[in-house]
């Protein structure tokens, strides 16, 4: 059979908002030059691959942007889940369980909403280096309030979310940064957020994300640390715009967002794949 490949728009409740992400649903594994090459044809931030365990209730989930593979991804998660129950591969009660490089992850259905648990990836040092501050400033254009590094990123907490909104970084200065990506974050000028934050990662290919579920594993423990509460709520201020709800939980973050399908079809080219 030939694959089919679905574009979910992942944290919002419309078309063409969100992150868009491709999701394609497998019998068995594929090859990684091929799940390359169909990420790179898609072009979007990720492409997520998955196939059941030894026939279930487990599956194996793989994320590819168009250059690399990943080991975590937050929109790309949800968007396979919201497909996963859209097609009626899983029960509209059922928890689909994913075994990923970034550990086991889970996503159930909350009040219209799904919600992912993922791991907290809190800060792990500040960036105190004066040289290290002046050329991540340099990257983003603007002035830097504070900054730390997680196990994947650079959180660069900025003044206001007008400061945000309006970054227009060096993406040559950030791919050069030892980095995942940046992550840009201040507090929300609208009570109905806690915080607002972009994220930046040239050096996976992807300039902006448009709302990245990974980056808010950094986010949550950073701002429930600052805000002190655990539950709060988050708006990613790209474009295209996003809308999260998160819960710190000890070492994990509950991540849920809304998504919305936008268009399906069949991958030609794709012989000897199972589906």
């Amino acid at each position: 059979m030939t694959p089919t490949i679905t574009t979910v728009d992942a944290f919002t409740d419309r078309p063409f908002a969100g992150n868009p992400a491709a999701v394609c649903v497998l019998d068995a594994p594929a090859p990684d030059d091929w799940m390359q090459l169909v990420a790179r044809e898609m072009n979007l931030s990720e492409t997520a691959f998955l196939h059941p365990i030894d026939g279930g209730p487990r599956w194996r989930l793989r994320w590819f942007t168009p250059t690399v593979e990943v080991d975590l991804c937050g929109h790309a998660t949800l968007a396979t889940a919201h497909v996963l129950w859209e097609e009626d591969h899983l029960a509209p009660d059922a928890v689909a369980e994913f075994e990923t490089r970034g550990g086991l992850l889970t996503a159930r259905r909350v009040d219209g909403w799904i919600e992912l648990d993922f791991p907290a990836k809190p800060i792990e040092r500040p960036v105190s280096d004066p040289a290290e501050l002046a050329a991540l400033s340099e990257a983003l254009g603007v002035p830097v309030v504070s900054a730390g590094r997680s196990r994947f990123d650079i959180l660069a907490e900025l003044p206001d979310e007008a400061t945000v909104r309006g970054l227009s970084p060096d993406f040559g200065r950030i791919h050069a940064i030892p980095a995942r990506g940046v992550i840009a974050t201040a507090p929300s000028s609208d009570p109905t957020f806690d915080f607002v934050s972009r994220f930046f990662a040239p050096a996976v290919g992807v300039d902006e994300d448009p709302v990245c579920g990974s980056a808010h594993c950094v986010l949550a423990p950073f701002w429930a640390a600052r805000l002190g509460r655990d539950a709060l709520r988050a708006h990613q201020v790209s474009p295209r715009g996003g809308v999260l709800r998160l819960h710190l939980a000890a070492d994990r973050v509950a991540i849920a967002g809304q998504a919305v399908t936008t268009f399906r079809g069949q991958l030609q080219g794709a012989a000897g794949i199972a589906t």
